[in-house]
């Protein structure tokens, strides 16, 4: 970003490259419309653009841009409360090759085939609880667990302390876990020494 803010129009190319996928997977799981997602993350990178003689490294680019793709999130929702977003258990394709949206938000690492298996069952399970959180807690819950950001960083996007952000996970793995549970959902998948669940 440094090298971006002193005019190498390059390095803006390897940043796009570097956190596209991650900031656009945060931004879908957050507004839950592909659409507004993809709309959103061309926002963010407009702004980055547009911010960039204002960026000071005090905290990593990751805290940063996910603070401006937070930010517009947030803006969209609330300028859009009165519209309806598609359910990402929403079959998308032809009618012979239907799967849910959401399968298309794609992981880092390929699972092997009992977690794949566990994993398509379980997907839409998840998405479902995850909706039921309360948005602050479903934000922190993204942003730790799908996105891997420190507490620290999160409390630095949120603009909460690291604290708050501490119980706000709390109560969103308790809500997850007692909503998960009423699902059917019992963990008993264990991969590498973890639960799954």
């Amino acid at each position: 970003m440094l090298a971006f803010k002193s005019g190498d129009a390059r390095a803006f190319r390897v940043l796009v490259q570097r956190h596209r996928g991650p900031v656009f997977n945060f931004i879908y799981r957050y507004t839950g419309h592909k659409a507004r997602a993809e709309d959103l993350l061309q926002e963010t990178w407009l702004k980055v653009v547009r911010s960039s003689s204002e960026y000071e490294p005090k905290a990593k680019f990751t805290t940063w841009v996910y603070t401006i793709a937070r930010n517009l999130c947030v803006d969209s929702a609330r300028k859009e409360t009165y519209r309806q977003t598609d359910s990402l258990d929403a079959p998308i394709g032809s009618e012979d090759g239907e799967r849910p949206m959401g399968d298309s938000v794609g992981d880092e690492v390929a699972p092997g085939p009992e977690r794949a298996a566990y994993n398509a069952r379980l997907r839409p399970i998840l998405t479902k609880a995850l909706s039921g959180l309360p948005e602050e807690q479903r934000e922190v819950f993204l942003l730790r667990e799908y996105h891997g950001i420190s507490f620290k960083e999160i409390a630095e996007v949120t603009g909460v302390n690291e604290n708050t952000v501490k119980s706000r996970m709390r109560y969103a793995l308790e809500g997850l876990r007692k909503r998960l549970s009423e699902l059917g959902v019992d963990g008993e998948l264990v991969t590498d020494g973890r639960t799954v669940a």
